[in-house]
Protein backbone atom coordinates (compact mmCIF):
# COMPACT_ATOMS: atom_id res chain seq x y z
CA UNK A 1 0.00 0.00 0.00
CA UNK A 2 1.92 3.27 -1.17
CA UNK A 3 0.67 6.30 1.16
CA UNK A 4 1.32 9.91 0.97
CA UNK A 5 0.70 12.74 3.46
CA UNK A 6 0.25 16.31 3.64
CA UNK A 7 3.97 16.47 5.29
CA UNK A 8 5.11 14.30 2.21
CA UNK A 9 4.13 17.30 -0.18
CA UNK A 10 5.91 19.51 1.81
CA UNK A 11 8.71 17.68 2.14
CA UNK A 12 8.67 17.07 -1.75
CA UNK A 13 8.48 20.61 -2.74
CA UNK A 14 11.34 21.65 -0.43
CA UNK A 15 13.51 19.83 -2.90
CA UNK A 16 11.55 19.89 -6.00
CA UNK A 17 10.65 23.59 -5.93
CA UNK A 18 14.16 24.11 -7.97
CA UNK A 19 13.11 21.65 -10.67
CA UNK A 20 9.64 23.79 -11.41
CA UNK A 21 9.45 27.17 -13.90
CA UNK A 22 10.83 30.29 -11.93
CA UNK A 23 8.58 32.77 -13.60
CA UNK A 24 5.10 31.60 -12.38
CA UNK A 25 2.95 34.34 -11.31
CA UNK A 26 -0.16 32.34 -9.98
CA UNK A 27 -1.52 29.09 -9.21
CA UNK A 28 -4.17 27.47 -9.82
CA UNK A 29 -6.18 24.23 -8.56
CA UNK A 30 -8.13 22.10 -10.65
CA UNK A 31 -10.53 20.21 -7.86
CA UNK A 32 -10.99 19.88 -4.26
CA UNK A 33 -8.07 18.32 -3.69
CA UNK A 34 -6.10 20.14 -6.31
CA UNK A 35 -6.98 23.18 -4.42
CA UNK A 36 -4.96 21.79 -1.25
CA UNK A 37 -1.67 21.44 -3.36
CA UNK A 38 -2.30 24.51 -4.53
CA UNK A 39 -2.07 25.48 -1.60
CA UNK A 40 1.33 24.05 -0.18
CA UNK A 41 2.64 25.06 -3.61
CA UNK A 42 1.97 28.54 -3.44
CA UNK A 43 3.00 28.60 -0.58
CA UNK A 44 5.95 27.26 -0.87
CA UNK A 45 7.41 29.31 -3.72
CA UNK A 46 5.52 32.67 -2.37
CA UNK A 47 2.69 32.67 -4.92
CA UNK A 48 -0.97 33.68 -4.97
CA UNK A 49 -3.49 31.07 -6.00
CA UNK A 50 -6.65 30.43 -6.98
CA UNK A 51 -9.49 27.82 -8.27
CA UNK A 52 -10.27 26.67 -11.50
CA UNK A 53 -13.77 28.52 -11.87
CA UNK A 54 -12.16 31.64 -10.33
CA UNK A 55 -9.33 31.53 -12.56
CA UNK A 56 -12.27 31.21 -15.73
CA UNK A 57 -14.28 34.01 -14.37
CA UNK A 58 -10.84 36.17 -13.96
CA UNK A 59 -11.76 36.94 -10.59
CA UNK A 60 -9.47 39.32 -8.90
CA UNK A 61 -6.75 38.46 -6.94
CA UNK A 62 -6.64 37.75 -3.49
CA UNK A 63 -3.95 40.62 -2.14
CA UNK A 64 -1.17 38.46 -0.70
CA UNK A 65 2.50 39.62 0.11
CA UNK A 66 4.26 37.55 -2.68
CA UNK A 67 6.11 37.73 -4.75
CA UNK A 68 3.46 38.18 -7.70
CA UNK A 69 1.43 40.52 -5.36
CA UNK A 70 0.74 42.95 -8.19
CA UNK A 71 -1.60 40.75 -10.04
CA UNK A 72 -4.99 42.30 -9.88
CA UNK A 73 -6.74 40.18 -11.55
CA UNK A 74 -6.16 36.08 -12.59
CA UNK A 75 -5.56 36.87 -16.27
CA UNK A 76 -3.02 39.79 -15.68
CA UNK A 77 -1.13 36.50 -14.94
CA UNK A 78 2.09 35.71 -17.71
CA UNK A 79 2.93 32.41 -16.51
CA UNK A 80 0.49 30.21 -14.42
CA UNK A 81 0.98 26.49 -12.84
CA UNK A 82 -1.99 24.26 -12.78
CA UNK A 83 -2.12 21.51 -9.95
CA UNK A 84 -4.10 18.33 -9.20
CA UNK A 85 -3.05 15.71 -6.60
CA UNK A 86 -3.67 12.84 -9.20
CA UNK A 87 -3.79 12.04 -12.64
CA UNK A 88 -8.15 12.74 -13.06
CA UNK A 89 -9.68 10.38 -16.60
CA UNK A 90 -13.04 12.33 -16.63
CA UNK A 91 -11.39 15.42 -16.56
CA UNK A 92 -7.56 15.64 -17.37
CA UNK A 93 -5.20 18.35 -16.72
CA UNK A 94 -4.09 18.90 -20.24
CA UNK A 95 -8.03 19.17 -21.09
CA UNK A 96 -8.09 21.86 -18.52
CA UNK A 97 -5.03 23.54 -19.82
CA UNK A 98 -6.30 23.82 -23.06
CA UNK A 99 -9.85 25.05 -21.99
CA UNK A 100 -7.96 27.93 -20.08
CA UNK A 101 -5.79 28.67 -23.13
CA UNK A 102 -8.61 29.82 -24.83
CA UNK A 103 -9.44 32.60 -22.10
CA UNK A 104 -5.61 33.26 -21.44
CA UNK A 105 -3.06 34.69 -23.34
CA UNK A 106 0.06 33.70 -21.13
CA UNK A 107 1.14 30.12 -20.90
CA UNK A 108 -0.26 27.37 -19.20
CA UNK A 109 2.24 24.73 -16.95
CA UNK A 110 0.74 21.64 -15.66
CA UNK A 111 1.60 19.53 -12.44
CA UNK A 112 0.03 16.34 -11.46
CA UNK A 113 2.03 16.21 -7.73
CA UNK A 114 1.74 12.21 -7.29
CA UNK A 115 1.05 10.29 -10.98
CA UNK A 116 1.25 6.59 -11.38
CA UNK A 117 4.01 5.48 -13.28
CA UNK A 118 1.75 5.36 -17.00
CA UNK A 119 0.74 8.73 -16.70
CA UNK A 120 3.81 10.43 -15.59
CA UNK A 121 3.41 12.40 -19.27
CA UNK A 122 -0.04 13.65 -18.87
CA UNK A 123 1.71 16.66 -16.71
CA UNK A 124 4.34 19.07 -17.81
CA UNK A 125 5.85 18.00 -13.94
CA UNK A 126 5.24 16.00 -11.13
CA UNK A 127 6.09 15.55 -7.40
CA UNK A 128 6.64 11.65 -7.06
CA UNK A 129 5.21 8.63 -8.79
CA UNK A 130 2.84 6.34 -6.99
CA UNK A 131 1.48 3.46 -8.32
CA UNK A 132 -1.56 2.05 -6.81
CA UNK A 133 -2.67 0.61 -4.15
CA UNK A 134 -2.19 3.78 -3.19
CA UNK A 135 -4.33 6.20 -0.55
CA UNK A 136 -3.76 9.72 0.18
CA UNK A 137 -3.80 11.58 3.57
CA UNK A 138 -6.72 14.30 2.42
CA UNK A 139 -9.22 12.10 0.76
CA UNK A 140 -8.44 8.45 2.32
CA UNK A 141 -12.12 8.47 4.31
CA UNK A 142 -13.73 9.74 1.06
CA UNK A 143 -11.60 6.80 -1.40
CA UNK A 144 -13.42 3.96 -2.86
CA UNK A 145 -11.02 2.07 -1.56
CA UNK A 146 -12.14 2.05 1.92
CA UNK A 147 -14.83 0.05 0.59
CA UNK A 148 -13.08 -3.08 1.66
CA UNK A 149 -11.57 -1.66 4.53
CA UNK A 150 -11.53 -2.49 7.91
CA UNK A 151 -12.10 0.54 10.72
CA UNK A 152 -11.64 0.70 13.97
CA UNK A 153 -14.15 2.87 15.76
CA UNK A 154 -12.64 4.36 19.02
CA UNK A 155 -10.12 7.34 17.97
CA UNK A 156 -11.06 7.12 14.22
CA UNK A 157 -14.93 7.55 13.72
CA UNK A 158 -15.46 9.26 17.51
CA UNK A 159 -13.24 10.34 19.93
CA UNK A 160 -11.57 8.09 22.45
CA UNK A 161 -13.33 7.27 25.99
CA UNK A 162 -11.57 9.33 29.14
CA UNK A 163 -10.15 7.29 31.32
CA UNK A 164 -13.15 7.79 33.65
CA UNK A 165 -15.55 7.23 30.79
CA UNK A 166 -14.37 3.75 30.35
CA UNK A 167 -15.69 2.49 33.71
CA UNK A 168 -18.12 -0.35 31.41
CA UNK A 169 -20.75 1.17 33.39
CA UNK A 170 -22.86 3.91 33.66
CA UNK A 171 -20.46 6.56 32.59
CA UNK A 172 -19.52 4.66 29.70
CA UNK A 173 -23.10 4.18 28.38
CA UNK A 174 -22.98 8.06 28.24
CA UNK A 175 -19.78 8.07 26.33
CA UNK A 176 -21.64 5.60 24.07
CA UNK A 177 -24.48 7.89 23.53
CA UNK A 178 -22.69 11.41 23.45
CA UNK A 179 -19.12 10.50 21.81
CA UNK A 180 -18.65 13.54 19.15
CA UNK A 181 -17.43 12.24 15.42
CA UNK A 182 -14.25 12.51 14.46
CA UNK A 183 -13.70 10.92 10.85
CA UNK A 184 -16.91 10.02 9.06
CA UNK A 185 -16.15 8.36 5.97
CA UNK A 186 -18.43 9.51 3.36
CA UNK A 187 -17.66 5.98 1.41
CA UNK A 188 -19.71 2.59 2.16
CA UNK A 189 -17.31 0.65 4.78
CA UNK A 190 -17.01 -3.39 4.33
CA UNK A 191 -16.40 -4.03 8.44
CA UNK A 192 -16.08 -1.80 11.13
CA UNK A 193 -13.82 -3.70 13.70
CA UNK A 194 -13.91 -2.51 17.32
CA UNK A 195 -12.48 -3.60 21.07
CA UNK A 196 -15.80 -2.30 22.14
CA UNK A 197 -17.60 -5.26 23.96
CA UNK A 198 -20.64 -7.71 21.99
CA UNK A 199 -22.57 -5.97 25.17
CA UNK A 200 -22.83 -2.58 23.73
CA UNK A 201 -23.95 -3.38 19.98
CA UNK A 202 -27.52 -1.90 20.17
CA UNK A 203 -26.12 1.85 21.19
CA UNK A 204 -22.86 1.39 18.84
CA UNK A 205 -25.17 0.58 15.66
CA UNK A 206 -27.53 3.69 17.12
CA UNK A 207 -24.52 5.53 17.17
CA UNK A 208 -23.41 5.05 13.65
CA UNK A 209 -27.09 5.23 12.49
CA UNK A 210 -27.04 9.05 13.68
CA UNK A 211 -24.02 9.55 11.68
CA UNK A 212 -24.60 8.34 8.69
CA UNK A 213 -21.64 5.63 8.90
CA UNK A 214 -22.45 3.25 6.11
CA UNK A 215 -20.98 -0.32 6.84
CA UNK A 216 -21.58 -3.83 6.14
CA UNK A 217 -20.36 -5.85 9.43
CA UNK A 218 -20.19 -4.67 13.08
CA UNK A 219 -17.45 -6.46 14.45
CA UNK A 220 -17.08 -6.61 18.57
CA UNK A 221 -15.58 -8.67 21.17
CA UNK A 222 -17.51 -11.25 22.78
CA UNK A 223 -16.04 -10.63 25.93
CA UNK A 224 -18.26 -10.49 29.63
CA UNK A 225 -16.60 -6.95 31.10
CA UNK A 226 -13.96 -4.54 30.23
CA UNK A 227 -12.23 -5.90 32.97
CA UNK A 228 -11.71 -9.84 31.53
CA UNK A 229 -10.45 -7.61 27.55
CA UNK A 230 -7.65 -6.16 29.61
CA UNK A 231 -6.57 -9.20 31.51
CA UNK A 232 -6.50 -11.00 28.20
CA UNK A 233 -5.25 -7.53 26.77
CA UNK A 234 -6.90 -9.14 23.29
CA UNK A 235 -7.32 -5.79 21.88
CA UNK A 236 -5.09 -5.57 18.42
CA UNK A 237 -5.10 -9.23 18.41
CA UNK A 238 -8.42 -9.51 17.72
CA UNK A 239 -8.62 -6.87 15.19
CA UNK A 240 -5.80 -8.65 13.65
CA UNK A 241 -7.96 -12.04 13.21
CA UNK A 242 -10.47 -10.16 11.48
CA UNK A 243 -8.52 -8.49 9.32
CA UNK A 244 -6.51 -11.71 8.47
CA UNK A 245 -9.87 -13.37 7.62
CA UNK A 246 -10.55 -11.00 4.77
CA UNK A 247 -8.45 -11.75 1.91
CA UNK A 248 -10.55 -8.63 -0.10
CA UNK A 249 -9.60 -6.10 2.63
CA UNK A 250 -6.37 -4.52 1.96
CA UNK A 251 -6.07 -1.52 4.41
CA UNK A 252 -6.86 -1.62 8.22
CA UNK A 253 -7.79 2.64 9.57
CA UNK A 254 -6.55 1.88 13.50
CA UNK A 255 -6.60 4.94 15.71
CA UNK A 256 -3.12 3.79 18.40
CA UNK A 257 0.19 3.56 17.49
CA UNK A 258 1.02 0.30 19.22
CA UNK A 259 -2.10 -1.62 18.16
CA UNK A 260 -1.10 -0.43 14.93
CA UNK A 261 1.99 -1.91 14.52
CA UNK A 262 0.42 -4.82 16.26
CA UNK A 263 -2.33 -5.61 13.76
CA UNK A 264 0.02 -5.03 11.05
CA UNK A 265 2.56 -7.76 12.12
CA UNK A 266 -0.20 -10.30 13.20
CA UNK A 267 -2.23 -9.79 10.22
CA UNK A 268 0.49 -9.37 7.31
CA UNK A 269 -1.54 -6.29 5.90
CA UNK A 270 -1.07 -2.47 5.58
CA UNK A 271 -2.59 -0.61 8.67
CA UNK A 272 -3.01 3.22 8.73
CA UNK A 273 -2.57 5.08 12.15
CA UNK A 274 -4.54 8.14 13.07
CA UNK A 275 -2.52 8.67 16.05
CA UNK A 276 0.77 8.91 14.23
CA UNK A 277 -0.76 9.55 10.69
CA UNK A 278 1.63 7.06 9.60
CA UNK A 279 1.01 3.67 7.46
CA UNK A 280 2.59 0.44 8.83
CA UNK A 281 3.41 -2.19 6.14
CA UNK A 282 5.36 -5.50 6.43
CA UNK A 283 8.77 -5.38 6.64
CA UNK A 284 9.15 -1.56 6.51
CA UNK A 285 11.94 0.20 9.48
CA UNK A 286 10.71 2.14 11.85
CA UNK A 287 12.51 5.66 12.32
CA UNK A 288 13.59 6.22 15.49
CA UNK A 289 10.89 8.98 16.11
CA UNK A 290 8.40 6.43 15.83
CA UNK A 291 9.55 4.87 18.99
CA UNK A 292 7.15 6.01 21.39
CA UNK A 293 3.78 4.34 21.92
CA UNK A 294 0.99 6.45 23.00
CA UNK A 295 1.66 8.35 25.85
CA UNK A 296 0.63 10.88 28.88
CA UNK A 297 0.34 13.85 26.68
CA UNK A 298 -1.35 12.82 24.00
CA UNK A 299 -3.98 11.47 26.26
CA UNK A 300 -4.10 14.26 27.66
CA UNK A 301 -4.78 16.28 23.95
CA UNK A 302 -7.15 14.01 23.45
CA UNK A 303 -9.40 14.59 26.79
CA UNK A 304 -8.67 18.34 26.52
CA UNK A 305 -10.12 18.84 23.00
CA UNK A 306 -13.27 16.10 23.90
CA UNK A 307 -14.13 18.31 26.54
CA UNK A 308 -13.51 21.43 24.54
CA UNK A 309 -16.02 19.79 21.68
CA UNK A 310 -18.56 19.13 25.18
CA UNK A 311 -18.56 22.78 25.96
CA UNK A 312 -18.98 24.48 22.42
CA UNK A 313 -21.75 21.73 21.53
CA UNK A 314 -23.69 23.36 24.89
CA UNK A 315 -23.04 26.63 24.53
CA UNK A 316 -24.84 26.03 20.93
CA UNK A 317 -27.68 23.98 22.03
CA UNK A 318 -28.05 23.76 25.98
CA UNK A 319 -30.51 21.18 25.58
CA UNK A 320 -29.30 19.46 22.73
CA UNK A 321 -27.24 15.88 23.10
CA UNK A 322 -23.62 16.50 23.77
CA UNK A 323 -23.19 15.58 20.13
CA UNK A 324 -22.11 17.78 17.19
CA UNK A 325 -23.27 17.29 13.86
Amino acid sequence: MNYKSISDVTTLMNYGAGKLPADVDLIVGTSRYGMLLADIVSLKLNLPHTSLDAFLRNDKVTPANTAASSLARCWDAKKILVVDDVHNESKPIRKVATEMARLFSGKVITLIAFPEKAEVNQADHHLDVVDSPRVFEWNMMHDPLINNACLDIDGVLCLDPTVAENDDGEKYLQFLNNTLPLHIPSQPVAHLVTSRLEKYREQTEQWLERQGVRYGQLHMLNLPSAAERQRLRIHYRFKAEVYRSLPDSVLFIESEKAQAVGIMEAAGKPVFCVETNRMYVPGMAFHPDDAQSRGGLLEKIRQLKYRLGLMLSRQASPTAATRIT
